[in-house]
């Protein structure tokens, strides 16, 4: 993880002061950040990627791949009643939040094509929509002392995230991928989506978001 975090705080300054708001020495930050990526010709292979790591790669180029030709791995078949299903928000936050699917659409959303790598297995690069999770962690406020986040899943599998990483919507939770809504088996109604991390850390089914200090 060292690495692909090492990469997205120079993308961001190593700071979510100014939430998005980038000095000059940001700005020289991001540049170099994106200039140490190889850039990925049009027609690349998508088997040709299954051993990179994606925090080095300059993706804009690829094609997105069809819905059908995903890859997946770990659990596929929870099934969610999204009439009854909730995201809660919770830990060191001044506002805990208990949302709905429609209420969490309702959030300003992030639309972004995004590469999925499962090292050794499959390369996905999908168009992928969800919330914003600066503007749900905005609404519920997180305290001062809070650097971290940790994504909970049906079924018991967790993950931590840096406080910073969420905040810059290089992460963020899908409810839609090439269009479509969410299928089961790729985490519906809720997966995260994390630029530069591998896909054992894109928790599916996702169901707690709780802020912490480490």
């Amino acid at each position: 993880m060292r690495t692909r975090r090492h990469f997205l705080r120079l993308a961001f300054g190593g700071s979510i002061a100014g939430m998005g708001l980038l000095g000059p020495l940001s700005t020289a930050r991001q540049w170099t950040w994106a200039a140490a990526r190889k850039v990925l010709p049009k027609g690349t292979k998508r088997d040709s990627l299954i051993q990179e790591d994606p925090a080095t790669l300059e993706t804009t180029n690829l094609e997105i791949t069809p819905l059908e030709n995903f890859g997946t791995m770990g659990p596929t078949n929870e099934v969610v009643d999204p009439g009854t299903w909730r995201l809660q928000v919770l830990g060191q936050v001044k506002k805990p939040l208990s949302l709905t699917l429609p209420q969490l659409i309702a959030f300003p959303s992030v639309e972004r094509d995004v590469l999925l790598i499962c090292p050794g297995f499959f390369a996905n690069y999908g168009r992928w929509k969800g919330v914003s999770m600066r503007s749900l962690l905005q609404q519920a406020d997180p305290e001062p002392t809070a650097t971290q986040v940790l994504i909970e899943a049906r079924g018991g599998k967790t993950i931590h995230y840096p406080l910073e990483d969420l905040l810059s919507d290089k992460a963020f939770l899908a409810y839609q991928v090439n269009g479509q809504s969410l299928p089961r088996k790729h985490g519906f109604p809720l997966r995260v989506v994390a630029e530069g991390y591998y896909g054992s850390d894109w928790v599916k089914y996702v169901e707690k978001v709780t802020v912490e200090r480490a």
